[in-house]
């Protein structure tokens, strides 16, 4: 559908943007101020595997549409606690090259001001700073794509294009392989953890010594050595503790990262009881070695086809380390 014949429809005015605990790479913005300039807003944080991959969309609508009049708001509402710090969320936005004004959200009052639910998630704001539509989660960019010239040109942006941008994403930001993927996303601390096999089950906010079973089904996960397992995270006490789990995609990726800022926790990766080889994320060697620098998202596994049902083993070689949530691609 070209974006000549789209004619989105009116979802509301934009709210306001006036909960913003801090601005990174622009003073303040308001729905007011915005008047007269098409607008996208992307709900976003930093550690989430479905955000980064619309990431690079994003970033090359900024760059095209700027000069036409397009404004990109990355609001930035935290997902899990170390994602509240200023300093994480200015890192993660040079690190990405987030260079587009980001509202950050530390209380959720934008959120709620736009009664969101979804990272990510796109509203599209038009010059009389109307909602005229909205994306939730991954994939449909050349419709979002079309939404923005179509609002372009009815603010009257002179030399909109009609065709439609052309990316592809590196390491964390490429495309998922749907067709292959068969785990789902899977938090590690026992608020919202699924499948977890550890003999005894899962003991919370207390130290205890774990142990995996001999075989693990498709999607179960296990811990072993001295763990704490709380609410949202898993905290390792003691070295060479362990995490297995059995999936079914062609990435496997691993929020996590040291307690203690200034550390430097490291950690080794085995598929299948074996090295990864040609196999291993952008975070790790052929050998699976690897370092938590910062509290992130770290892509452990990108295997070749074929893919099937494989085993994956991190040791962490000292304590002090969190891990939070699996995510696949």
């Amino acid at each position: 559908m070209s974006s000549r014949t789209l004619r989105p429809p009116t979802e509301g005015h934009m709210p306001s943007l006036e909960g913003a605990t801090a601005w990174l790479n622009s003073p303040p913005l308001t729905a007011e101020s915005l008047r007269g300039q098409t607008v996208l807003v992307q709900f976003w944080t930093y550690t989430c595997i479905n955000w980064l991959r619309t990431l690079p969309y994003v970033r090359a609508w900024a760059e095209r549409y700027r000069d036409q009049g397009l404004v990109v708001i990355g609001v930035h509402t935290p997902e899990f606690p170390f994602e509240k710090d200023l300093r994480n969320v200015r890192r993660a936005a040079q690190e990405m090259a987030v260079d587009y004004p980001i509202a950050v959200d530390t209380d959720y009052s934008v959120w709620d001001a736009f009664t969101n639910h979804y990272w990510p998630a796109l509203y599209f704001v038009d010059a009389r700073g109307l909602i005229r539509h909205h994306r939730f989660g991954e994939g449909d960019y050349g419709t979002s794509e079309s939404v923005i010239q179509q609002l372009l040109a009815e603010s009257g942006a002179d030399d909109v294009p009609h065709d439609l941008v052309s990316v592809d994403g590196e390491g964390a930001e490429a495309a998922a392989d749907w067709n292959d993927l068969e785990s789902a996303e899977n938090y590690v601390g026992y608020e919202r953890t699924e499948n977890f096999a550890s003999p005894g089950g899962a003991q919370i906010d207390e130290r205890h010594v774990y142990s995996t079973p001999g075989r693990l089904r498709l999607n179960q996960w296990a811990l072993s050595g001295n763990w704490t397992m709380e609410a949202q995270a898993t905290v390792l006490n003691e070295a060479n503790g362990h995490i297995t789990y059995r999936f079914h995609a062609r990435d496997l990726h691993l929020v996590m990262g040291p307690t203690s800022r200034g550390t430097s926790p490291r950690f080794r990766v085995l598929l299948d009881g074996q090295p990864p080889g040609a196999a291993h994320g952008v975070d790790v060697d052929e050998r699976g070695n690897g370092t938590l620098d910062q509290q992130r998202l770290y892509q452990l596994i990108r295997q070749p086809q074929p893919i099937a049902d494989r085993e994956f083993e991190i040791e962490f070689l000292d304590p002090g380390v969190e891990a939070l949530a699996f995510t696949f691609g």
